[in-house]
């Protein structure tokens, strides 16, 4: 099968730049401890400061599959997205917030939602290399990975590398044995489903998996194009799906692109420009992808694709098959 892995109709409107993929110092008002003995379950709405239960509720979204986006303890907007999602599903009448039903409903999962995880050798193998702003220096290099193993371990437990910094005080993340907790995301993998259909709406900012009844089964946050490349609106056609894609840079493609740029090709990997997976649309050009910066779904524009954190994107992928149908809304 051809898949149209694009020639640069996808990639970031904002440049972001990599130091966003560090963990800053943050103050430590989250820990394992707490999270997984959040007994209380108060309720939670946007204005909820960063908290245990907040973390909590995340995780347990996120083992349902509706995803809250990279789990930071924060209820932000693609918490609230997931919310709301989440609450219709389970008529709880709790709106975008978590409520005495809400927490009744999540915690039928009894799972503990931090773990302990013993760091292995592929974890630290890397290479560790850091990813340049510009399109000609990506192009020189042989993979994209990820810039250090707390950014890998992040993408490994949907979390951001600032959470893990908070999960762990004091750890150097740099020793093959070496126990951490984390974010316990674990779940029946993902399988193809017969009669599904996918759902990309702009106003939610969310791409969902439906049954053949058109129930949500998975939800998604996603960024969903811009006012230069805005989403095409319609019903289309999944054609597959390439892992790892390679991508090729084509300035020409871009309104926003330098007159001195030039045309390149990029290495595959997570963090490039359509990350781990691209889900290729019947739409030429178009599809749902991955990124290298999950902390921007939701929060930054498009050239006109859909991009979800890498992991949403690949369970998303393990779902599909050529021929399932995409409607894009308003």
């Amino acid at each position: 099968m051809h898949l149209r892995i694009p020639a640069a109709a996808c990639a970031f409107f904002l440049v972001i730049v990599s130091s966003l993929h560090a963990a800053p110092p943050v103050k430590n008002d989250v820990s394992a401890a707490a999270a997984n003995k959040a007994a209380g379950h108060p309720v939670l709405d946007v204005s909820s400061r960063r908290s245990a239960s907040v973390l909590r509720a995340q995780i347990l979204l996120d083992r349902t599959r509706f995803s809250p986006g990279e789990i930071d303890g924060r209820f932000g907007g693609t918490m609230r997205g997931a919310m709301v999602a989440f609450n219709q599903t389970r008529k709880t009448g709790g709106g975008a917030r978590v409520t005495a039903a809400t927490w009744k409903a999540l915690n039928r999962d009894t799972a503990p939602v931090i773990v302990p995880y013993k760091l292995t050798a592929e974890d630290l193998a890397g290479p560790f290399l850091r990813i340049p702003e510009e399109m000609i220096d990506k192009a020189k290099l042989p993979a994209l990975g990820y810039e250090n193993v707390l950014e890998g371990l992040g993408e490994k437990f949907h979390a951001s590398p600032t959470l893990l910094a908070a999960l762990n005080p004091g750890a150097k993340f740099n020793r093959i044995g070496a126990v951490i907790q984390v974010p316990n995301v674990a779940r029946p993998p993902a399988t193809k489903i017969a009669g599904m259909s996918v759902r990309v709406s702009k106003s939610a900012g969310a791409v969902e998996a439906l049954d053949e009844k058109g129930i949500v089964i998975a939800r998604y946050p996603a960024t969903t194009g811009s006012k230069y490349d805005p989403l095409p609106l319609g019903k289309w056609k999944i054609n597959g799906v390439g892992w790892a894609p390679t991508y090729n840079y084509n300035p020409d493609l871009f309104w926003d692109a330098e007159p001195d740029e030039k045309k390149v090709k990029l290495a595959a990997g997570p963090n490039g420009p359509v990350g781990a997976v691209w889900i290729d649309l019947s739409k030429p050009h178009y599809g749902i992808h991955g990124t290298p910066i999950p902390s921007t779904i939701g929060k930054t524009s498009s050239h006109g694709c859909i991009r979800l954190t890498n992991w949403d994107a690949t369970e998303l992928a393990k779902m599909v098959t050529p021929g399932t149908e995409a409607v894009l809304v308003e």
